[in-house]
């Protein structure tokens, strides 16, 4: 069985714009959730392939409801942070896979730490 882990979740919202007008993405403060990490299905992988996402990969099912990109809101990727373990590190939500009164699973790649998507500490 994979166990549940308790990850950091920052949800979108918006963007501010930086110097030389480059959007910088803004994010709610982190909070805890349960959350289980699970490699992605042939579907799933399916899916992600029209999108043209590269690097590492996952799904996480999480409790509640947590997006991708909206342009239509103008927000970004919410950003799930897995502090321990073999998934450690910032993941964006670039596609939601499934989604449910109560739980969701979404797809994930990993992000690189730069200060603009740091925000946990």
């Amino acid at each position: 069985m994979n166990p549940h882990i308790t990850a950091l979740v920052q949800t979108s919202d918006g963007y501010t714009t930086a110097p030389g007008g480059r959007p910088d993405p803004a994010y709610k403060p982190a909070y805890n959730i349960p959350a289980q990490v699970q490699a992605l299905t042939f579907k799933d992988l399916h899916q992600l392939d029209g999108l043209n996402i590269n690097g590492t990969k996952r799904a996480i099912y999480l409790y509640g409801r947590y997006d991708g990109v909206v342009r239509s809101l103008m927000k970004g990727g919410d950003l799930i942070t897995v502090l321990a373990g073999v998934n450690k590190g910032v993941w964006l939500v670039v596609l939601v896979l499934e989604q449910w009164p109560d739980w969701c699973k979404v797809a994930v790649t990993l992000q690189e730490e730069t200060p603009s998507r740091r925000g946990v500490t």
